[in-house]
């Protein structure tokens, strides 16, 4: 028939297909029911198969590998559709009610029929997820810098050699460079120019590489150095020295490197460390170190010798001008002239004028300028027999002149660590405290401000220079200025220090009975089984060593002994109980131990103030609350003991407790915590892991000296900050709504919030890490940022880690100048324009990494 189409379709076909729709699997209203519980039975699975994945890579992680993109990939689309299937479950209980006729069919069909291919959708979006989540190999070795750039003060007359040094370095002849001078010439200087100088030019080289060998020659040391940077696994820790030296062998045979060695004093065996030697024919390599020895150039067969001398008259009247201040030379007329003759006593040696001239900045009066040079002029040079004797004449000045005897004695407690051991200011104030050099009282965040005080002043001093070690304020000395106050301390202070020296068991020749300090870190001890008489003894180390055991008679007679640190000498799983015999014993350092109970004799000593047991294997703190009732530092930060309501019972017993690091695992323990006011407060630093919840709120009142957070392997949908008492909930709270000692937050694998504008109450925050939160979509919420009672977020940030975050497509709408910011890194951050990083990148930072 015109106009008409037939279309023959036969009678069971549509029968069928009608069927289908009604009662069979496609039927996405009938099924609702079944495929929502196999959901969310799936995606529980997915999770656990998630969890169990993390737990994995993290070890990998731990190593110094980096995960695989394919496995990155697979959690991030895991991390997406959990958060898409949680959402769409929110609409389980209305759907359900709409169902109707034995559940065929729905109130609101045309809805329920959408939501319930979603669901199935979803469901096999899960199985397909789970069937992928099977890896064979789940990490792999992440490339190491080129250059890692030094930061260096402003200096005056090195430009000249700068270029003199990367002339020579640039010759193609040219294999290795000795760079020698005095000590405090300058030598370290140059060479972190050199090494910047790598970063800013363009050039071929494949890697530089920075390696500190001190006076006390150890060639694991500078393996270890060397293959810190050649390989960001960590599994060559296990390896032989023979191992490691054929790897780092392999490994530089195939690149072009420039090594450079910093601060030799004898000849160094390139054969051993496994560094191929450069010649002509090989890619081009250097090698450039610096030494106070010209003989050690000659023993090196440096190509090319530089000698690096005190700055002229000029030069030195330039910088000792720059230290002392406008201000301070205009105080008098008489002043400038004096200054000079000063200036001329430190013999052109920019450690001196340094040292000399800070010391000098604070002098008001023209008399004491005067004196100073009567000082000089008088200082008795026999004294100094090792090392050039009229420079440490000179810098011994400079300790003179510091303000009393117990900040003499704070300076050089500094001596007893390792050459060029960079020390956390708040273990140095621990230790001055617990040896009576300062008073213990304490602030409200467990802060001393006199140890700060006196810091402050030998930094400003150039007596210590500042550093900061695993994101900690740290200091160290000058090698030349130790080497002075060893002179200093083994005469005043009856110190002995044997740092670094190789040693496989304490020496015989130690005078116990007249030490009041002996120092034996950095050296392969093993055992310990003598029983030295020492009456005065006060400090002992013993840290970062090899002890597996002491004998139970090494502590009987040591009835003085304040200070006793025995941290990182990892296999160490008990102490004697002899230990009860250290009846004084305030200080006691077990971290990075294998210690995984208080013994016995442990719990005798009632005088202890200070117990460190972060990273040791300990398992329970029971007991500890009335046997050591004079505790106020207790650190349990990443040990096995968590933080639950028996340790918060236990913890409560310490009255005097002012500092506290410590693990949580529950949220309901978290709370709790807080509850105790008296006792959060002495929290600085926390490590949360394994956490789930809706909802964790953190008070700034009751956490008001938390330093340090972090949270990992967790799920957590929302962060939340509240400022009021806990304890005094009927009391208004005038408590600042921020965490005013927050300065470091590392968060890893946070699942949950999509935003993280609790920040915004860290205004202090100096190093934030947020990696692989695959929920997380921006840092700072637009709305919450712009509320007109917040700060500008991140203004005292110095470094800012984002990776693996696939879903962050910003990091705050309006992006603050960060004046602080020294470092950012950038990685598989897929939905991040540049443009968000941007402004960071165009203000001369020291490193940018995407």
């Amino acid at each position: 028939m015109g106009g008409c189409i037939s279309v023959d379709i036969p009678c069971d076909q549509a029968l069928n297909q009608t069927c289908s729709r009604l009662f069979g699997d496609r039927n996405y209203i009938h099924m609702m029911k079944a495929n929502l519980g196999a959901l969310e039975t799936a995606m529980q699975k997915l999770r656990e198969s998630r969890d169990d994945l993390l737990t994995r890579v993290s070890i990998e992680e731990d190593k110094g590998l980096v995960r695989l993109a394919q496995v990155e990939g697979w959690l991030s689309r895991v991390a997406s559709i959990d958060s898409q299937v949680s959402d769409l479950l929110k609409d389980k209980p209305t759907e359900i009610k709409r169902l109707c006729i034995f559940g065929y069919f729905s109130k609101k069909c045309i809805s329920s029929c959408k939501y319930g291919k979603d669901v199935w959708k979803k469901l096999e979006e899960v199985k397909e997820l789970l069937s992928e989540g099977v890896f064979e190999e789940l990490a792999g070795k992440r490339p190491a810098p080129k250059v890692v750039k030094k930061e260096i003060q402003t200096t005056i007359g090195l430009d000249s050699m700068v270029g003199k040094a990367w002339d020579s370095i640039m010759k193609p002849e040219g294999r290795t460079l000795g760079i020698y001078g005095m000590g405090g010439v300058g030598k370290t200087t140059l060479l972190a120019r050199i090494n910047n100088k790598f970063d800013e030019e363009v050039n071929e080289l494949d890697v530089v590489i920075w390696v500190v060998v001190s006076k006390d020659l150890q060639y694991k040391g500078i393996r270890n150095q060397i293959l810190g940077k050649l390989r960001v696994d960590k599994e060559w820790e296990n390896q032989t020295e023979e191992e490691k030296a054929a790897s780092i062998h392999k490994i530089l045979g195939k690149k072009k490197f420039i090594l450079l060695l910093d601060d030799l004093w004898s000849e160094v065996d390139l054969n051993k460390i496994g560094v191929p030697r450069p010649t002509q024919e090989n890619n081009g390599s250097k090698i450039v170190f610096t030494t106070r020895s010209k003989e050690v150039c000659r023993y090196m067969e440096a190509d090319d010798e530089l000698k690096l001398n005190c700055l002229s008259t000029n030069k030195a009247w330039e910088l000792f001008q720059n230290v002392v201040g406008e201000v301070s030379l205009k105080r008098h007329p008489d002043i400038p002239t004096l200054a000079k003759q000063i200036c001329e006593k430190c013999y052109g040696l920019p450690l001196a004028l340094n040292v000399i001239g800070k010391a000098m900045s604070c002098k008001e009066d023209v008399h004491e300028w005067r004196d100073a040079i009567h000082v000089l002029n008088t200082s008795s040079h026999h004294e100094f027999r090792v090392m050039e004797e009229k420079i440490l004449s000179v810098l011994k000045f400079s300790y003179d002149g510091l303000e009393n005897e117990k900040v003499k004695s704070c300076f050089l407690y500094c001596s007893l660590f390792p050459e060029d051991y960079e020390i956390k200011k708040e273990e140095l104030i621990e230790y001055w405290i617990n040896e009576g050099f300062i008073n213990g009282k304490r602030d409200e965040d467990g802060s001393n401000n006199q140890g700060h005080v006196i810091i402050g002043s030998l930094v400003r001093a150039h007596l210590l220079m500042e550093f900061e070690k695993e994101f900690t304020p740290a200091v160290k000395m000058h090698d030349v200025l130790r080497e002075m106050a060893l002179w200093i301390g083994k005469e005043e202070e009856k110190q002995c220090v044997k740092t670094g020296v190789k040693l496989s068991f304490i020496p015989k020749d130690t005078n116990w009975s007249v030490l009041r300090r002996i120092s034996l870190m950095s050296n392969q001890i093993e055992q310990v089984s003598c029983s030295p008489k020492c009456p005065n003894l006060s400090t002992l180390f013993l840290g970062d060593n090899k002890l597996e055991g002491i004998s139970d008679k090494f502590f009987k007679f040591m009835p003085a002994l304040v200070v006793l640190d025995l941290s990182r000498n990892r296999d160490l799983s008990e102490l004697p109980e002899g230990i009860h015999s250290l009846t004084s014993l305030r200080y006691l350092n077990l971290s990075h131990t294998s210690i995984s109970s208080l013994s016995v004799g442990l719990k005798r000593l009632r005088k202890l103030i200070s117990l460190d047991l972060e990273f040791t294997w300990l398992d329970s703190i029971d007991g500890i609350g009335t046997s050591l009732p004079n505790l106020q530092v207790l650190k349990l930060y990443r040990s096995p003991v968590f933080i639950d309501a028996s340790s918060i019972e236990e913890l409560q017993l310490l009255e005097h407790l002012k500092i506290l690091t410590g693990s949580v695992v529950d949220a309901l323990m978290l709370e709790s915590i807080q509850r105790v006011e008296r006792l959060a407060r002495c929290v600085q630093r926390l490590w949360i892991i394994n956490l789930s919840a809706e909802v964790v709120t953190f008070n700034t009142v009751a956490l008001g000296g938390l330093r340090q957070l972090d949270i990992e392997l967790s799920r957590i949908s929302e962060i939340k900050i509240d400022w009021k008492s806990k304890e005094k909930e009927d009391l208004p709270c005038n408590s600042s709504p921020c965490f005013k000692h927050l300065s470091s937050i590392f968060l890893r694998s946070l699942e949950g919030p999509k935003e993280l504008s609790w920040l915004l109450f860290a205004p202090n925050l100096k190093h934030l890490e947020v990696a692989y939160s695959g929920s997380l979509e921006e840092i700072i919420n637009k709305e919450k940022g712009m509320r007109p009672d917040m700060m500008v977020p991140f203004q005292k940030l110095e470094s800012f880690s984002l990776r693996g975050l696939d879903e962050l497509k910003r990091i705050c709408s309006n992006p603050p100048t960060l004046p602080s910011l020294k470092k950012i890194v950038v990685e598989h951050c897929r939905k991040l324009p540049k443009a968000a990083t941007e402004s960071f990148r165009d203000m001369n930072r020291n490193e940018v990494d995407e």
